[in-house]
């Protein structure tokens, strides 16, 4: 699965947080497994991070309060409290990188 997200916010280089929608089919693949990877690219200098780890889902209020921006309302009407509106929580356990056409291994 691909999508073109940005990060909403980053834990150091580990966690990584992004906004969804709980009836969307990915959340549905994370739920029954949490296996993920997430890609960094740097087209500047051909540079590629990818992050290899597990996706949790978070609905809590905490967690949605976190990463809510202003101007959410236009895709979450019902507010932070939006029955449609969680989070995904990114955790890395590995990962490559690419820069110079070599790939380097953590």
């Amino acid at each position: 699965m691909k999508a073109m997200l940005l990060p909403r916010k980053r834990v150091g280089i580990q966690e990584f947080y992004f906004t969804t929608n709980p009836s969307s089919m990915q959340v549905g693949q994370f739920r029954k497994n949490p296996n993920a990877s997430i890609y960094f690219y740097d087209k500047r200098f051909f540079r590629v991070v990818m992050l290899v780890g597990y996706m949790e889902v978070l609905e809590d209020t905490a967690s949605k309060e976190m990463i809510w921006r202003e101007g959410n309302t236009m895709y979450y009407p019902g507010g932070i409290t939006d029955p449609d509106y969680c989070v995904l929580k990114f955790v890395a356990d590995r990962g490559r990188y690419y820069a110079n056409c070599h790939r380097h291994h953590e």
